[in-house]
């Protein structure tokens, strides 16, 4: 698949693992923050490899890369496929967090909500 085209021939698939997740640090927060590390690394080695082989292209073709890329002007297609990317990029980033969130939310009950109320109201 091109890295530049829209994600849009992908479906959508959550892809939530089920069950209780490990956790490795006690401090609260750092096992998600760990894991976006991971992300980001991962994303940075894979972008390093393909500049580095699009400048040995480049270069092999005799063509400045550095000054192609300043005089690059993207038309709208571009800038969406760029957006769609980065949405993406920022939900696998975000995954754990999201997760959380949504797990949460699922257990939240009426009953829960009408029981803190009642204990706010005792206080």
């Amino acid at each position: 698949m091109n890295a530049h085209a829209p994600q849009a021939d992908r479906p959508h698939v959550i892809r939530d693992a089920k069950g209780k997740r490990p956790q490795f640090y006690e401090a609260p927060g750092l096992d998600q923050a760990m894991s976006m590390i991971m992300v980001l690394a991962n994303e940075l080695a894979v972008l390093h490899d393909r500049l580095d082989s699009a400048e040995r292209v480049h270069a092999a073709k005799g063509l400045d890369l550095a000054a192609e890329i300043e005089a690059l002007q993207l038309d709208q297609a571009a800038l969406e496929a760029r957006e769609a990317w980065r949405q993406d990029f920022l939900g696998r980033l975000f995954y754990l967090a999201r997760k959380d969130a949504s797990e949460a939310a699922a257990a939240d009950t009426a009953e829960r909500f009408r029981a803190t109320i009642e204990d706010i109201a005792k206080t």
